[in-house]
C-alpha cells in the first residue's frame, strides 16, 4: 500500500476503535502521536494520550451509547485524510459539563445526532492532529442547551 492508503486504513481504525460503538481507549496510544491534537467546535481542544483518553472516558460515560459512522469514502492526499460522518448518543449517564456553551445535569434522556467532516493530519503512521467541523447548533439544540429561533 502506498503512504494515502495506509494513512486511510489508520484512520478507519481511529473511527472504528475510538468513536466508533464499542470504544478502546487503547488505540490512542497505539496509533496517536503523544502530542496529538483533538479539536471540535463542541469541546475544548484535547493534547496528548491521557487528555484525549479522559475526555472520551467521560463523553461516554454521559453518554453511554455514543457512536460515530463514515458516510463516504476518505479522501487521503499526502499526510491528511478526510472523512464526513454522523452519530450522536442519548444522555443517560452523569452530568457532563464539557460542551463549551454549558453543560447537562444527570441523566437528561435527550439524544443528539448530528454530522461533520473531520481532516486528520498523520505522521509515520500515527494521527497527530484531528480537527473538525461539526454541525454542534444541531446537536446543542436537541440537548436543550440553545434554542432554536
Amino acid at each position: 500500500m502506498n503512504r494515502e492508503e495506509n494513512n486511510k486504513a489508520v484512520v478507519v481504525r481511529w473511527f472504528t476503535e475510538f468513536w466508533g460503538k464499542d470504544v478502546n481507549l487503547a488505540v490512542v496510544d497505539q496509533i496517536a502521536a503523544p502530542d496529538m491534537l483533538l479539536k471540535y467546535s463542541l469541546h475544548e481542544p484535547r493534547r496528548g494520550h491521557d487528555d484525549i483518553k479522559a475526555f472520551m472516558h467521560d463523553f461516554r460515560a454521559a453518554f453511554p451509547d455514543l457512536n460515530f459512522w463514515g458516510t463516504a469514502d476518505l479522501i487521503a492526499e499526502g499526510d491528511y485524510v478526510v472523512g464526513q460522518w454522523e452519530g450522536g448518543g442519548t444522555h443517560t449517564g452523569p452530568a457532563f459539563d464539557d460542551f463549551l456553551i454549558g453543560g447537562l445535569s444527570a441523566a437528561t434522556g435527550r439524544r443528539m445526532h448530528f454530522t461533520g467532516t473531520t481532516v486528520l493530519k498523520l505522521r509515520d503512521g500515527r494521527i497527530v492532529e484531528e480537527i473538525g467541523l461539526d454541525d454542534g447548533v444541531t446537536a446543542l439544540t436537541q440537548l436543550g442547551l440553545i434554542e432554536a429561533a
